[in-house]
């Protein structure tokens, strides 16, 4: 039986924030273009009024910025 190691809690963290910035902007991006879907209501908060779709666009970039962060530094745990 082969076990995978564990993963560092800060790849864990990184990974929940990563699903939650990309979802969340993702989200955010089709309730404004199609004004029927919000599954993460609160990230409204996180943007400026007037700038929702920049706003969004740079959530869902951060996202995979740290979900790629996060990938690499479970990597490098690994090694």
């Amino acid at each position: 039986m082969t076990s995978t190691p564990a993963k560092s809690p800060l790849a864990a963290v990184s990974g929940l924030l990563c699903f939650v910035l990309v979802v969340g902007g993702a989200s955010g991006l089709l309730h404004e273009w199609l004004g029927w879907i919000h599954f993460m209501g609160f990230v409204r908060f996180l943007v400026p009024e007037g700038y929702e779709i920049y706003g969004y666009v740079v959530m869902v970039a951060l996202g995979a910025a740290v979900g790629a962060a996060g990938d690499s530094l479970a990597r490098r745990a690994r090694s």
